[in-house]
């Protein structure tokens, strides 16, 4: 026959065991972790105005009137400092509308909040430059000749370069038969971009897509790198175009305003 003893004793070390996890996990509720969380952020039409001023100025050559918007997108991520616990991390894992991010791929670990905000400030500075020079080479424009003011209150870092560029082009050129390269429709994206046009990566373009759509966007131009991070929460409604770089973007959304040509999809 079998005896019961050794199955009292198992259970009774199981729950002995178990008190120390328990409290270990209750420990953690309220224990700082390196994470940020991130959720869908403003957006900008950079043909337009933010806070009252135009966010593109051209000099030097005549600007074009321009229908249609094309919006540049930001997440929001809690600050360096913010107290993130295991049950933010939790309710973030399991939110569309929320991500969860190791702190030191948002902020350079060990900078105070002054120094980000700079930091992100002269990325922003440097990325309008950037897209200054690729749009006038795009259009074969000297930058002797045309100069471009940007600006944009309030937001840091060089994902909005795509659409910075391609602002330019559009209030210079627009599609170059005169129509606009929006086609008067809504368009939003995001990719950084250097001297030579090449569109680069980003990150968090799942929550950016989710922002587009929510301000109007039908079109969602993308880094062809992040098709797949874009897709995994695409609201229903809006398109993806990948991009690899300026002149590809200007030819697809030349090839959807006309309704000729190819469109790239993801």
């Amino acid at each position: 026959m079998l005896s019961r003893l050794p199955r009292l004793s198992r259970l009774r070390a199981v729950a002995v065991c178990a008190v120390p996890v328990v409290v270990l996990v209750g420990a953690a509720a309220f224990v700082p972790l390196p994470f940020s969380l991130a959720q869908p952020g403003m957006t900008a039409d950079v043909l337009g105005e933010n806070k009252g001023e135009p966010v593109i100025t051209i000099s030097g050559a005549k600007s074009r009137g321009t229908s249609g918007q094309l919006r540049m997108t930001t997440i929001e991520a809690t600050g360096p400092d913010a107290h993130i616990g295991l049950g933010d991390v939790l309710d973030g894992w399991f939110r569309t509308d929320r991500a969860v991010m190791p702190r030191d791929a948002v902020y350079p670990n060990g900078d105070s909040v002054k120094e980000i905000e700079e930091y992100n400030a002269e990325e922003m500075r440097e990325s309008q430059d950037t897209a200054t020079e690729a749009a006038l080479d795009h259009l074969g424009e000297r930058s002797d000749d045309i100069e471009v003011a940007l600006e944009l209150a309030d937001v840091g870092g060089p994902s909005a370069g795509l659409l910075f560029s391609l602002g330019i082009v559009d209030k210079l050129d627009g599609d170059g038969s005169g129509g606009d390269l929006t086609g008067g429709r809504v368009i939003a994206g995001t990719g950084t971009i250097d001297a030579d046009g090449k569109v680069g990566a980003v990150g968090g373009v799942a929550l950016k897509t989710q922002a587009a759509r929510r301000d109007g966007a039908t079109v969602f131009l993308v880094p062809k790198a992040e098709c797949a991070d874009a897709q995994s929460e695409l609201p229903e409604g809006l398109r993806l175009i990948p991009v690899t770089t300026l002149k590809g973007a200007v030819d697809s959304l030349v090839a959807l305003e006309r309704g000729r040509g190819s469109v790239p999809s993801c």
